[in-house]
């Protein structure tokens, strides 16, 4: 199981919100690729960074940081967050982004996710699966779709995606631990192979998902836990060994 240390970036800082809301922000650092660089140093083998002003209002200023990142670490990175068009998902694939994660556009304009994997293929493309009380959540979660995350994977598995990273906003950055029976249904009935995200709090947590590897579970994204110290990345990989 891939462990994905989380980078928020929101107007150049590294940051953590809850529940996704703006007015609750926490600012870790002002130099990303620091922090991108201690996560590396740290023996992460993946990175996961979210581009929050991209997600909000469709416009990135975290650009810079991405490309500080792409630069500074030699581990692969994936990158979501307000990538609505194609020259959004070529300008981060070319500042360095091993993949990109498409998540509101997916729900408004199936085809757009057909084009781009057609063009760059389901190795550089994933899905981003945020859902709400079992309901997809869009524009930076401030708004929630009539479809619901299962509906939705299995969608995007019949374009040709292949991998998700699903989010339960009401765990996330709460440290209140991951949702796991929503979690392995959406890795059953879509057949996507899922990156878990929010709630990680415990090595116990990272125990529960690792026991998901085999209907699909292949990855979780830490964030908060990691920044907090309730436990360091180095027990994080050796719990999912």
């Amino acid at each position: 199981m891939t462990i994905y240390p989380a980078i928020d970036l929101k107007d150049g800082q590294c940051v953590r919100l809850v529940q996704g809301l703006a007015d609750r922000k926490t600012v870790y650092s002002d130099q990303p690729e620091a922090v991108a660089r201690k996560f590396a140093r740290e023996g992460a083998a993946w990175l996961h960074l979210v581009d929050l002003d991209g997600a909000f209002t469709g416009s990135s200023r975290n650009l810079k940081s991405i490309e500080q990142i792409g630069r500074t670490v030699n581990i692969p990175f994936q990158v979501g967050g307000g990538l609505r068009s194609r020259a959004d998902v070529k300008r981060v694939l070319e500042l360095g982004a091993a993949r990109v994660i498409i998540g509101t556009k997916a729900v408004s304009a199936p085809e757009f996710v057909q084009e781009l994997l057609e063009e760059f293929g389901p190795e550089k493309i994933i899905l981003g699966i945020d859902a709400r009380d079992g309901r997809v959540a869009v524009e930076g979660w401030v708004s929630t779709a009539e479809l619901s995350a299962e509906e939705f994977g299995t969608t995007m598995r019949g374009l040709g995606v292949a991998t998700a990273v699903f989010t339960d906003i009401s765990r996330d950055g709460l440290l209140a631990g991951p949702n796991i029976v929503a979690t392995k249904n959406l890795a059953v009935k879509t057949g996507l192979e899922i990156i878990a995200s929010g709630g990680v709090a415990s090595l116990k947590d990272l125990q529960e998902l690792k026991k998901l590897e085999a209907v699909g579970v292949s990855g979780v994204i830490i964030g908060k836990a990691l920044y907090n110290g309730e436990f360091s990345l180095a027990e994080a990989l050796a719990e999912v060994g």
